[in-house]
Parts: structure tokens; sequence; C-alpha cells
């Protein structure tokens, strides 16, 4: 497992700041781009998992920086440049305090939450009668504050973003607009690929001229849920679990572990051999998701292949 990145302490030209989320870490150059690495950390209950996925930051840095280029024209986004597999350049952005969840079916964290008998979530109501994985009316949006490394996320109402001016009303709405914009330019994406987009989060800046931009990653296997097109209806008809694609296997295998990241539980050892069958399954997200063959990058030392591609790249501007 020595062949992934776990952890990085670069000092770029120009650098001000670094900030190390669960999975990205982004260094802040002259208060004007953001380089942001994506790791090869798991996180799953808003926990973050002891050993690294090999490709994993790659696999997840190439979608979203994809997606960003599919749906540039519907949403302004902060990317300029990819000088390496794992990571992505952009402007410097105010983020937002909270992450834009928009659900087309009742799945995941919506399902437990209905199976102990709630039919309200963020202040959105939930029809009855409804069965785990059946597809709402309508997608509906659950907002989330976003969690510094290490909390976890906390649903939030859209009144109490207002009431709490975490947000401002003007630019709430927008937020609401462009979310609701992605998820279907999303979904047209993953339908033209037999698969269905369930459900994902996006996560919006400012930048300095004040302009509202979409940020982080975008319908990657950790920010999104994507099921199998064929035979869907049929396992829906049937009461049986749907084929998915995303990291819901990983957060099954938790739970089946005795863990969801409640206080006093402990993380479960994960194998390595176990942690090459995830590398394999992300693989595999990627390859569906995106409708291409997956080009393992060199890991021969991916620090110092970081370092020389953003150096690189930094010096030419």
């Amino acid at each position: 497992m020595s062949k992934t990145i776990i952890d990085t302490n670069f000092n770029f030209p120009g650098q001000k700041s670094v900030y190390k989320g669960k999975v990205r870490e982004v260094y802040n150059i002259n208060d004007e781009q953001l380089v942001m690495i994506a790791t090869d950390r798991l996180s799953a209950f808003d926990v973050v998992m002891p050993k690294g996925i090999p490709f994993k930051g790659q696999i997840l840095n190439q979608i979203a920086t994809k997606m960003m280029k599919d749906t540039e024209d519907l949403v302004p986004n902060w990317l300029v440049a990819t000088p390496d597999p794992n990571v992505a350049i952009g402007y410097l952005c105010e983020p937002y305090k909270v992450e834009m969840v928009i659900r087309g079916y009742m799945s995941g964290h919506a399902a437990r939450e209905y199976k102990v008998g709630k039919r309200m979530l963020c202040g959105v109501p939930m029809p009855e009668g409804m069965k785990e994985n059946d597809a709402f009316p309508k997608p509906i949006i659950t907002p989330a504050t976003k969690a510094e490394m290490g909390d976890h996320d906390e649903d939030i109402s859209r009144e109490d973003i207002l009431k709490r001016e975490i947000v401002s009303e003007a630019d709430y709405l927008v937020l609401e607009d462009y979310t609701r914009k992605l998820f279907k330019r999303g979904s047209e994406i993953a339908a033209s690929r037999g698969l269905i987009l369930v459900d994902t989060k996006y996560e919006f800046g400012k930048t300095k001229d004040g302009e509202i931009v979409l940020i982080d990653e975008i319908h990657t296997p950790d920010s999104s849920r994507y099921f199998y097109a064929n035979g869907y209806q049929e396992r829906q008809d049937n009461g049986e679990s749907q084929k998915q694609l995303s990291k819901e296997f990983v957060r099954q295998w938790l739970i089946a572990n005795d863990f969801q990241g409640l206080e006093g539980q402990r993380v479960p050892e994960m194998s390595d051999d176990y942690i090459e069958t995830v590398s394999e399954r992300y693989i595999e997200l990627y390859e569906n998701i995106t409708g291409e063959a997956f080009v393992k990058g060199n890991v021969a030392n991916i620090q110092e292949r970081i370092e020389k591609n953003v150096l690189d790249l930094l010096s030419k501007d």
C-alpha cells in the first residue's frame, strides 16, 4: 500500500496557506489560485479511514475535472488547469459553508431516516408509502452544513440557512438553480452510459469578482450515488437491492463490521486484499461513469511527480 498518497507537505512558490479536508488538500497561491490535490484517503460516515486506496485520488480528480468541462456551459466553475492526474488548479474562491445535496431517489441517508419514521428531511417532506430506492416525485434538495475534517456534516433546512445568514437569500436562490441544472445534466450524462444518478452533492464558492462558481468535486463516486439502469425497475418490483456504483459498498462493509462513525466505535481493520478490492471497484466506477478506460498514473513516487508537475505549471504563470 506504499503506492498511495495519504498526506502532502509541499511548499510552492507564493504559498500562503494550506487547508486539509477529508480527502483533498488545498494550497493557496498568492491569494489568487488554489492547487487542489486529491489524496488517496477514504472517508466514510465523515471519518477518514487509516489506510489509503490506490489510484482513488486520481480517479476522483479526473472524474471531477471531466464533469466540470461537461457542465461549464451551464454553470461557471473554478477550474483553470489539471497539470497532474491528482491535481486541479483553479481560481481562489470563498466557499459557501453549505453542501447542496440533491436526491432523485430515496437512498442512503434519506432511506435510513425514512426507515426510522421520519418524513421530513432538511425541511422537505418525503411522501408516505415509499420503498427504499424509489424515485421521488421530483428531486429534492437537502443541504448539509460543511464540516471541518473529522467533524460530521449536519442536515440543515433552507429556512435555517437563511435564518442563520449562512448564505444570503439572493445567493441561495442561485445555488438552488445551479444545483438543479447540474443534477439534470448529470442525470442525462449518466443515462447515456446506462446509469441512474441517484443523488449527489455540489459545493460552490464566490470569486474575488463576486461570481458564484462550482468548486471541489462533481459527479464522483465519493460525492454521488449511481444505479445501473438495466434491471432497476425489476429489482424494485421484486424488493431486491439495487446494483449500484458509489462508495456505498464501503459504508455497508463498515456497517457489517459494527462501524457507523458513532461515538465509541472503532474503525475496523481493512486488510490489504480488501483495500485492493476497493481500488478495483473505484476503477470500475471511473470507467462506467466516464465511458473511458482508466489509465493508471505513475506511482513510483507520487509526491515527487505532483511537485514537479505543479511547479512546471506555476512557473509558466
